[in-house]
């Protein structure tokens, strides 16, 4: 077994794919990287021949089936799910196994982040200065559950493509399958209810594309994301309070549409 795999999930023929898989190849430390895809192209493919990288294919459907085949694919102990549209700092990956392998009943670590728009890096905005404010919160615990949990419960601030997951401590996690823009969220709240740490590392390690085209981006205009957050918010509160909370945080959205 590998001790860490980068999994960058592929779709499409995006134009970001080769920068994306730059920042990872040029990590300053090496292990194993492969490239999952439903949609296998000539662009994918021409990307993974120049860089030679394993391409693994599979039938997709949704989001949550490729994050889960990215997941399940992965023969390594830690696993780094990488968005196409995003970069990563070289330092990444040995500052996450550096904090991981010292702690090793972290079960998700994450760093802080920062974002691109119009290929422009914004290191804060509204949105960004209260995501870092609830992920402050880790730093004060990182392994007692309630506290995490009230972290999570007025909103997500761990950005998805940040996180190394531990496969050695999480059993059989999956990600949710009903969900098409939460279900990082959702995984959140999930493994929150498992022993052990979520280790927030406040150094900005990588850097996450806000565009258009994005999944977010899209679930955000046509309401998706608007249903799945109460929804979410459910899950830690009763429903008036739930309520309440979304009305604010709905709000916060309309920061990650172009």
């Amino acid at each position: 077994m590998n001790n860490h795999t980068f999994v960058i999930c592929a779709y499409g023929e995006s134009q970001y794919l080769e920068d994306c898989v730059l920042s990872i190849v040029k990590q300053s430390v090496k292990e194993n990287i492969v490239i999952s895809t439903s949609t296998i192209n000539d662009h994918i493919l021409g990307i993974g021949k120049k860089y030679n990288l394993e391409i693994l294919t599979h039938t997709g459907g949704s989001i949550g089936k490729d994050w889960n085949f990215g997941y399940e694919c992965a023969n390594s102990k830690y696993v780094t799910l990488v968005h196409q549209d995003d970069i990563y700092h070289e330092k990444y990956l040995e500052k996450m196994l550096k904090t991981m392998d010292k702690n090793r009943d972290t079960l998700i670590a994450f760093s802080n982040y920062e974002e691109i728009r119009n290929d422009e890096i914004v290191a804060k905005n509204n949105n960004l200065k209260i995501k870092e404010l609830l992920l402050s919160v880790f730093r004060i615990s990182n392994k007692n559950k309630m506290i995490r949990r009230r972290a999570l419960s007025v909103g997500n601030p761990i950005c998805c493509p940040t996180v190394t997951y531990n496969k050695s401590q999480l059993e059989s996690f999956r990600f949710h399958l009903e969900f098409k823009t939460n279900l990082d969220w959702a995984a959140w709240e999930k493994i929150s209810h498992y022993n052990g740490r979520f280790i927030y590392l406040p150094e900005t390690l990588m850097y996450h594309r806000i565009h258009a085209e994005s999944e977010t981006s899209n679930t955000i205009n046509n309401n998706k994301r608007a249903e799945e957050d109460l929804q979410m918010l459910e899950k830690f509160w009763p429903s008036m309070i739930a309520q309440i909370i979304f009305y604010f945080y709905k709000k916060s959205e309309k920061a990650n549409s172009l």
